[in-house]
């Protein structure tokens, strides 16, 4: 399956095989999505990794000339542009997988690693999809869409919040790449790495989020997205709040026998 899927102790692990730079393929967003799913309820998965295969690309977008191949190339455009797929079998239309994976509510944190081309639809999903990012020196990131009649990468990701103005404008009117290096001065990624140490590194970081009490970490994470969206006092108030629950339920009956303690989700020794 061109999605790998795998997990190993609190980690998960997402990997995008295929071809030789990773392209998305139609089914690729469903087989996503059903990975995330397990990958939000499995009580056992902490923290997820998610990477292009060995020594290929991260991803190098959506591979429209495969989508629709008996339409012609304006066709098959405007129907990967469409917001909606038409469901044969029940005569309906729904959000496409792609849309679904996007507005998926995660609780747990992922860490992109990335190497060579992380371009289009797989910059957005790394951007979307992790919480921390590695990349190894010869990675390079872009959203080329534009030059191909396709706006609105900058809306779907939010890319203002995460770079400054500048850059995130450079990026999305120009749609041209940028490096590891400016990658990392602009904050985009958190780390460079070279090629034999990426999954090392991303290891070694979910390793230290699955030794944390699991309910802390989703907690945090959740807190800290809405709070993005939330005034200051209502933010303050909600993590207030949820911080007092935590404590409460840390100096509780059998407190110190519990996750909080051991980061086994709850369970008690």
């Amino acid at each position: 399956m061109p999605i790998v899927y795998s997990k190993s102790g609190a980690i998960a692990t997402f990997t995008i095989d295929n071809g030789k730079v990773n392209v998305f393929a139609p089914q690729m967003h469903r087989e996503l999505y059903d990975a995330l799913v397990d990958f939000n309820c499995d009580p056992d998965i902490h923290v997820g990794i998610i990477t292009g295969s060995a020594d290929k690309s991260f991803c190098a977008g959506d591979d429209i000339r495969t989508e629709l191949p008996s339409l012609t190339p304006q066709e098959a455009l405007e129907a990967h542009l469409s917001p909606h797929v038409h469901e044969p079998r029940t005569g309906l239309t729904r959000p496409g997988w792609e849309q679904d994976v996007m507005r998926l509510r995660r609780v747990k944190p992922i860490i992109g690693a990335v190497d060579r081309y992380c371009l289009g639809q797989g910059l957005i999903y790394l951007l979307l999809l992790t919480e921390l990012r590695i990349a190894t020196h010869r990675a390079q990131f872009g959203l080329p869409e534009i030059a191909y009649g396709m706006g609105g990468a900058g809306a779907m990701t939010r890319l203002g919040r995460i770079v400054p103005q500048a850059v995130a404008m450079e990026m999305l009117l120009l749609g041209e790449t940028i490096s590891a290096e400016k990658a990392l001065s602009v904050h985009l990624i958190n780390r460079v790495v070279s090629p034999d140490r990426l999954m090392d590194e991303a290891r070694a970081m979910a390793d230290v989020i699955a030794a944390h009490p699991p309910v802390a970490v989703q907690v945090e994470l959740d807190a800290y997205n809405r709070a993005m969206d939330m005034p200051r006092e209502q933010a303050m108030d909600y993590a207030g709040t949820l911080f007092r629950f935590q404590r409460v339920a840390y100096a509780g009956p059998g407190a110190g026998t519990g996750f909080f303690r051991n980061g086994n989700n709850g369970k008690q020794d």
